[in-house]
């Protein structure tokens, strides 16, 4: 293996060209910039009207659901990717503060549905102002074409990057313990080494 290959950030020949992996750290430093001002953007939705970023996007999923499809407690938490119990106790505080209510499911009594109140409804209405002008200078250079297929995208590397991220702990895992095994190979004494290496059997 070459230094070149050796420094490679990914093996895949889909995600490699003549530049080795020039293309893909492009697209992840233009990635990470888009989604640091996502984030700034949804910090601002979120503080103008009193929310946290998570109660923000929970108001925003609620608001999203259908009387065919209507969101409980699961469905948000797998809707935004993040734990059932964040989000039961970040619902909590909604029901609370009268944004959301809850209501009997009326197919399976063990679970309950979540509704916007009539204060949920006005604080997005006031929300919504500031969001269209943001969202459009986001997304504006779009063509539907284009915003079609980055939807798309997106969605199939979010459901495929918990799995990503468990790879990476067990690949972290077992090259640590790789690591560890070979410090205390070189560590150990010279007398233990050829103690070591001499055959069982020899004399």
């Amino acid at each position: 293996m070459t230094l070149i290959d050796a420094l490679l950030t990914a093996s895949k020949p889909e995600l490699l060209d003549k530049d080795g992996d020039r293309t893909l750290r492009g697209l992840l430093y233009d990635y990470f910039a888009f989604g640091r001002s996502l984030e700034a953007a949804r910090e601002t939705f979120a503080s103008f009207v009193g929310l946290s970023p998570t109660q923000y996007l929970i108001l925003i999923a609620i608001k999203n659901s259908t009387a065919e499809e209507p969101m409980g407690v699961n469905q948000v938490a797998e809707r935004l990717y993040l734990s059932g119990a964040f989000v039961t106790n970040e619902i909590n505080k909604l029901v609370s503060d009268g944004l959301i209510e809850k209501t009997p499911h009326p197919g399976d009594g063990r679970r309950v549905q979540l509704a916007l109140t009539q204060h949920g409804v006005r604080r997005l209405i006031r929300l919504a102002a500031l969001q269209r002008p943001v969202n459009d200078a986001l997304f504006g250079m779009l063509t539907r074409e284009d915003f079609k297929v980055l939807s798309q995208l997106l969605s199939r590397l979010a459901s495929n990057a918990d799995s990503a991220l468990k790879l990476a702990e067990h690949v972290q895992a077992t090259l640590k313990f790789q690591e560890n095994q070979r410090a205390s190979a070189a560590n150990l004494p010279e007398s233990r080494k050829k103690r070591r290496a001499r055959p069982r059997n020899g004399r």
